[in-house]
């Protein structure tokens, strides 16, 4: 099996388990772990912080969200514009959602575009080595290769529930390692600048 087949038959047995969480589940487990890293995760006021809106059985990141805006985070959101590439829109406060593809939701295509500093990572498997299984299109791969191309080098945080846990992702040489990540048991590092 190629490591691209492996990734993809891990990616649906952890997005199956996902799935079968209950959803008054999944918003307690969402709630832990805004407290597991409301605080936890170091940065200053104006950091630029990209999260993510929850689709199908994601875990609801806004309360997190919330506290890093709060601590004086600027907040953004993907916004797909095309099959390859992905950009990342100001959240802001009354301005209304709008869809941004692929069932996701997020600002307008007016909304200012920004560079994320930190990036909450959605993902369909890890392990415990910190690299991960995205979703199989590559937009979050190809949007830090931009951003490193830029000279910028966004610090990385995975956002999944214990049960998308892998014994070993088969890593190949474009993927790119989490710094941390986040699930309802609480926040694993992998790099020393989170707290």
């Amino acid at each position: 099996m190629t490591p691209k087949e492996m990734k993809a038959e891990m990616r649906a047995g952890r997005l199956a388990l996902r799935d079968a969480i209950p959803e008054a589940t999944r918003i307690e487990m969402s709630l832990a772990m805004a407290e597991h890293a409301g605080e936890a995760v170091a940065f200053d006021p104006g950091t630029v912080v990209s999260g993510f809106l929850p689709i199908r059985s994601e875990a609801d990141i806004r309360p997190l969200l919330a506290r890093f805006q709060a601590r004086g985070a600027r907040l953004c959101v993907p916004a797909i514009l095309d099959k390859q590439t992905i950009a990342f829109r100001e959240l802001v406060r009354g301005v209304p959602l709008v869809s941004t593809g692929f069932g996701t939701s997020g600002p307008p295509a007016d909304a200012a575009v920004l560079d994320p500093e930190i990036m909450l990572v959605p993902l369909s498997a890890f392990d415990n080595r910190g690299h991960r299984i995205g979703y199989g299109a590559g937009y979050y791969d190809r949007a830090i290769e931009r951003l490193r191309q830029k000279g910028q080098h966004p610090k990385l945080i995975g956002i999944a529930f214990d049960c998308q846990e892998v014994a070993h992702v088969p890593d190949e040489p474009h993927d790119v390692s989490l710094d941390a990540l986040l699930t309802e048991s609480g926040l694993r590092l992998f790099a020393s600048w989170i707290g």
